[in-house]
């Protein structure tokens, strides 16, 4: 599997790879001016199999040793030597210009499972930046200017960087990685570019990139202006074409329209950090409240203040800047500030014109219909650009909404419906559709005078609403089109999911019969019997799981399985399988698309639960194609493929008629814009199920992807998700927008946790438990040197550079309280001199005096290689040891071994390789030898062991070394439980922004803690 890498050059991203299985002839560097060639880097010629681009060579900065450069994380290759030191290395690349660069980038999914490429780090990071670049562009963050390139000027699109997105700029600065910057070949000795420079460089064309893909077209349609046309004319059409060059340009001229775009952008950027000009708005005080919609008050106050960005509790409003107040910390003329801010936001607030005609401007007073213009137009714009908006709590909240009321018709179902728990695909439901303001129901009359007042902002019942011509257009024309009747219980299920209308959101639904069932959740549905052809029994929660699974194939709509990891999504499945064709029904086949490491585990599983089911593995070089293909589907009632091959096969797979395609592991296409889930959306079928544990991991567009390949189109374009959903649940945290959300999707996402004892109450317990080990006195030694030799190295350092130091320090802690041996990499012996490593021998015997089975799981590749043959050595018997460089073969000989041999055993795990994806119930004791600091994904790795068919309590334990700074990171992780996930989620990096007195604390050593 080859590993794709990208570092940024100029204006082309460099597209390099690392092939693993050339990594066994590792070529001695030596000292000379001249970089020697990456040994396993890909060759140039596998690079243009997989890229279409210019062929080149380019020097990268990458950790070394001796015998060659360190693989990459993700190639997860265990190599010996001393401590890893940077290292200049040839590698060819492929060079992209920024539009290919873009198309590739936003194509990145962070959770490839392409069976021959996954991205590295380094291109996930560009991936990123691309989304950034065009979220920028989407929102209109960008202004044109006029370029002096080396063949010319040239009009370009440039970011403009205020509030959240220059912190996002800043953010994505820091967490380059080191990687992706790079120099070409002739450039020498040259110096190394630094990361603000290579990620402005990379943003500013794929910014440009973006916007033209974005740009109308309307400047193309005439010809383009020639040589003698004004300036201004050629750089206006040169901003919208593939070729940005204006032509040959005047100097002077040039010069000073560049000059005048150079400071028009200027402007527009945010450039003081340390205080912002804040916005209040301030409601009526003197409104009388009772039941009537009349408000004789209408004077609200736009109010202005001078906040500190770093303490956002230190401000300083208008009126009291005025009357001679001061504060530490805001500027030192902050009537100067006030007023430049003013002046700067009338372009953004043109209202705000008014106020700055006053000598010594406090706020703005204005109207209902000044503040809603306020509401809807200026706030979005003002707080995007990086002042302070402050607005009541009612805000963005829509007063109109919809109540939708279904009663299961008296008719019975029409003839040959296909029936589901007693409700057929064709069973009519009568519906009324109400309109309400709040919690109380609005009737047409009452909406006629709403409509008649004209007031965007109504104070109704105490309560203060927002409304427009809009939302009481659409609101009265469909009252008068469509109030009630008569629908399809899969019509009704799709209005719910819908959501309602996009001025008019769906706020309640009250229904009866199986489809109020599946609104209230799946503790009501009636349990479907286990079906003939399934071995075994299904357990009660999976029986109700599956009547809402058939329910939803009977009425040919898609879902999301999200049960809990271990719950059985796949015998589930299977069960739905098994149940269409009872009776000897004929129902064609459904594709299966799982990760390469779950296809035996899918055969597997079929063969045990319904061993009456015809499996076919389309997979491999050997795979039927043409006729064949279209035979094999023909003739069996699942076809298992992977991801990697269905992106490869797709037009083959997508040329047949599937019953259904279900999608295991489906947070692979979470990206919605990856090839992979372009590919998957493309095969059709009459229903599609996503399996995953974790339906929503980072953002919720990876809600919309999901849903987007279960029922296309279902919550409308990702734009309009956006808008709707997403900027208002992730931005603001809109109550209002969560709850339409959970409405609109909870019919279609079945979400159980295997901890609650309502849906499973015979899994053993599991009990977790730190263990806490002292440091040795050489352990203690070298962890006061390291601690002292890296802070002066992170004191002398700022940016970049100084957070890949804190990152190293932490990485060398880590290993010191592991072993010695393992920090020094001198080959060392291992007996007698870590803690953590006594305590390990300790447990490890008793582990299998008792006859027991273990997982003891280590982030490092390298550690458990030096831990391997220690343990079999102090244990007399074999030590199992799986990590990223076993084939599939090697895996699944490693995992049967374990299941099924009744002898006591040690499965030594890396993390990264098999923190997913595996059942190994044999084991009943779980070790985390070294800590990810990631409790989710120390818990998917528990999951291993703590899941379905698992008859034993699961000890898991967690080692800490006292007294260090995996004390400390422990208990920070236990104070912000509820923000582990968001805090800590991306591993360790989140430490490299503490001060350097955070460090020295967070690395001090306690003396009392070293044995």
């Amino acid at each position: 599997m080859l590993t794709l890498h990208g570092a940024w050059l100029d204006r082309s991203l460099a597209v390099w790879a690392e092939d693993p299985d050339a990594a066994s002839m590792p070529v001695t560097r030596r000292a000379a001016k001249a970089a020697p060639s990456h040994p396993f880097a890909a060759t140039a010629q596998q690079l243009a199999n997989l890229v279409d681009g210019e062929p080149a060579e380019i020097v990268l900065e990458l950790p070394s040793y001796r015998s060659g450069p360190v693989p990459s994380p993700e190639v997860e290759l265990a190599r010996p030597g001393r401590a890893a030191r940077p290292g200049r290395w040839r590698v060819p690349v492929v060079l992209l210009p920024p539009d290919q660069a873009l198309s590739l980038l936003t194509a990145v999914d962070a959770h490839a499972t392409d069976d021959d490429l996954r991205p590295a780090t380094s291109l996930r990071f560009l991936g990123l930046l691309s989304s950034h670049a065009v979220g920028l562009v989407r929102r209109g963050r960008l202004l044109p200017q006029l370029v002096a390139e080396a063949d010319g000027h040239s009009g370009r699109w440039r970011p403009v960087l205020t509030g959240a997105d220059l912190n996002a700029y800043r953010e994505l600065t820091l967490a380059m990685p080191r990687v992706c910057v790079a120099e070409p070949v002739a450039a020498g000795d040259g110096s190394d570019a630094t990361a603000a420079r290579v990620v402005g460089a990379a943003l500013d064309a794929l910014v440009d990139a973006a916007a033209r893909v974005a740009m109308p077209d309307r400047l193309l349609r005439w010809a383009r202006p020639g040589a003698k046309a004004a300036l201004a004319d050629r750089w206006l059409w040169s901003l919208t074409a593939a070729d940005a060059q204006v032509g040959p340009t005047d100097p002077t001229a040039a010069t000073a329209l560049a000059a005048d775009l150079a400071r028009w952008l200027a402007a527009a950027n945010e450039t003081d950090a340390t205080f912002r000009l804040t916005f209040r708005l301030v409601e009526p005080v003197d409104e009388p409240v009772d039941n009537s919609v009349d408000n004789p008050v209408d004077e609200w106050r736009v109010e202005f203040s001078l906040q500190s960005r770093a303490d956002p509790s230190l401000a300083l409003s208008a009126a009291d800047l005025w009357a001679g107040a001061r504060h530490p910390g805001l500027p030192e003329r902050p009537d100067e500030a006030l007023l430049a801010g003013l002046g700067r936001a009338v372009r953004l607030f043109p209202a705000l014109d008014s106020a700055l005609r006053e000598s010594a401007p406090e706020a703005l007073v204005t109207d209902a219909a000044g503040a809603f213009a306020f509401l809807r137009d200026s706030a979005p714009l003002l707080a995007a650009a990086g002042f302070g908006v402050q607005l009541p709590a009612w805000a963005g909240r829509r007063g109109l909404g919809l109540r939708l009321s279904t009663r299961t018709a008296a008719s019975p179902a029409s003839p040959g419906a296909v029936v589901a728990g007693g409700v057929g695909v064709e069973q009519l439901v009568d519906f009324r559709l109400e309109l309400a303001l709040g919690d109380e129901t609005v009737t047409e009359a009452e909406l006629a005078e709403l409509a008649r007042l004209k007031a965007p902002l109504i104070k109704v019942r105490g309560r203060w609403v927002e409304l427009d011509e809009g939302q009481l257009r659409s609101a009265l024309a469909l009252l008068r089109r469509r109030r009630s009747g008569r629908m399809t219980a899969a019509e009704a299920l799709r209005e719910v999911a819908a959501g309602g209308e996009a001025d008019l959101p769906l706020v309640a639904v009250d229904a009866d019969g199986l489809l109020g069932e599946l609104l209230a959740g799946d503790a009501r549905l009636t349990p479907t019997p286990t079906p003939p052809g399934f071995v075994g029994q299904l357990r009660p929660y999976q029986e109700r799981g599956l009547s809402w699974l058939s329910f939803l194939s009977s009425i040919g709509i898609g879902g999301i399985l999200a049960d809990d990891m271990g719950l059985g999504k796949s015998p589930s499945t299977l069960s739905l399988l098994a149940r269409e064709r009872s009776g000897g029904a004929q129902v064609g086949a459904t594709l299966l698309i799982c990760p390469m490491s779950l296809v035996s585990n899918w055969q597997k599983e079929t063969a045990r639960f319904t061993p009456g089911l015809r499996v076919y593995v389309h997979h491999g070089t050997g795979r039927h194609r043409d006729a064949e293909l279209t035979a094999a589907i023909a003739d069996h009632d699942l076809v298992i493929t992977t991801y990697g091959t269905a992106l490869r096969d797709v037009a083959s797979l997508a040329a047949h008629t599937w019953e259904r395609v279900v999608c295991d592991e489906a947070q692979a296409i979470k990206n919605s814009n990856s090839r992979q889930a372009r590919a998957v959306r493309a095969i059709g079928a009459r229903s599609r199920l996503a399996l995953t544990g974790t339906p929503v991991e980072n953002h919720l567009a990876e809600l919309w992807s999901l849903m987007e390949f279960c029922n296309p189109g279902l919550l409308g374009p990702v734009a309009a998700f956006r808008q709707r959903y997403q900027e208002p649940i992730e931005a603001r945290g809109d109550a209002d927008a969560a709850a339409a959300l959970r409405r609109a999707t909870g019919p279609l996402i079945l979400r159980r946790l295997k901890t609650d004892k309502s849906i499973i109450d015979d899994l053993p317990e599991k009990q977790e438990m730190k263990v806490w080990c002292p440091l040795t006195t050489e352990q203690a030694s070298l962890y006061k040197a390291v601690t002292e030799q890296m802070l002066a190295v992170i004191e002398g350092s700022e940016g970049i550079e100084r957070r890949g130091n804190v990152i190293a320090a932490m990485t060398r802690l880590k290993q010191v309280c592991n072993h010695p041996a393992h920090v020094l990499k001198d080959g060392s012996r291992l007996a007698g001199r870590s803690g953590k490593l006594a305590r390990l021998e300790e447990l490890a015997a008793e582990i299998v005096a008792d006859g027991d089975k273990a997982l003891v799981f280590t982030q490092y590749a390298e550690w458990g290689t030096m831990l391997r043959p220690h343990l079999e050595a102090r244990l007399d018997r074999p030590v199992l040891w799986l990590h990223g460089g076993l084939s599939k073969k090697q895996r699944d000989a490693l995992v049967d071994r374990f299941q099924h041999d009744d002898q006591p055993m040690i499965f030594l795990l890396s993390l990264k390789a098999a923190g997913t994806g595996l059942n190994l119930t044999a084991a009943n004791h779980v070790v985390h030898f070294d800590r990810w600091w990631n409790p989710a994904v120390e818990d998917q790795a528990t999951d291993r062991a703590f899941r379905i068919g698992q008859r034993r309590d699961v000890q898991v334990r967690k080692f800490l070394c006292a007294g260090t700074l995996e004390e400390r990171i422990d208990a920070m992780i236990e104070r912000k439980k509820a923000l582990a996930e968001s805090v800590v989620g991306a591993g360790e990096a989140w430490v490299s922004e503490l001060s350097t007195g955070q460090l020295r604390e967070l690395f001090a050593l306690d003396e009392s803690a070293v044995a």
